[in-house]
């Protein structure tokens, strides 16, 4: 899978990327990820993409020219169609259902807000899927782009290893149900156990409790769930 991710601060990627399973997904070229610094499609010598608002206001709004002829270029560079998404607090809120949706697609064109956010034409012209991760606000799209390729690397197949990892996740089907308790060792910490159905050997009984246990975590912490 093929993540292009459009940014004025292509810097904050560099340890993201080489970190934990993603490095290992990138270096076993089972995804990989393209840092793109939109002043690259600037007009002027300042490398500026960015002007004030018109009506005013304060802040500034990202241009329309550098965007559109940014992702433009970069999607002639790959066969594989992109579905562009605009991280923004207006768009769809981010969930588990989505990460599916989005893992489906072969390639996906990031793009990064900042300062007032995009000229509306951006949206009139490339027509993205307008995604937030949530009701609060960030300094701009980047870590939010983080958020998305870390949901969505995980559903790449081979990227865990063992795919009831992702099977087994809070959120994901079939049931979407909280994850249930895990334990390792040891067995007992300052009069804390753990559950003798876990070291019973009988793997039935383990399925059974685990899934009574998503059940009564999901009722009692996010029963809009069940």
């Amino acid at each position: 899978m093929l993540f292009d991710v459009v940014t004025l601060f292509p810097g904050m990627f560099d340890g993201y990327l080489r970190q934990s399973l993603l490095n290992k997904a990138i270096e076993g070229e089972l995804t990989d990820v393209r840092v793109r610094d939109l002043r690259q499609w600037s007009r002027d010598k300042h490398n500026s993409v960015d002007d004030r608002p018109f009506g005013g206001g304060p802040g500034m709004v990202i241009r329309v020219e550098p965007v559109v002829e940014c992702v433009e270029q970069i999607t002639t560079e790959n066969p594989a169609p992109p579905h562009i998404v605009l991280l923004t607090p207006r768009g769809r809120r981010l969930d588990q259902q989505v990460v599916e949706e989005l893992a489906a697609k072969p390639r996906l064109i990031l793009l990064c807000g900042r300062y007032e956010g995009f000229d509306q034409r951006i949206v009139d012209i490339l027509r993205p899927d307008e995604v937030s991760i949530g009701d609060f606000i960030l300094n701009g799209g980047e870590v939010a782009a983080m958020v998305v390729i870390d949901t969505v690397v995980r559903l790449v197949p081979g990227v865990l290893g063992d795919e009831r990892s992702a099977e087994e996740d809070s959120f994901s089907l079939p049931n979407r149900l909280l994850e249930f308790p895990h334990y390792t060792r040891p067995r007992e910490y300052r009069g804390h156990a753990v559950p003798d159905v876990l070291l019973s050997g009988d793997h039935q009984q383990i399925a059974q409790w685990r899934k009574q246990q998503s059940y009564e975590t999901t009722k009692s912490r996010r029963a809009d769930l069940l």
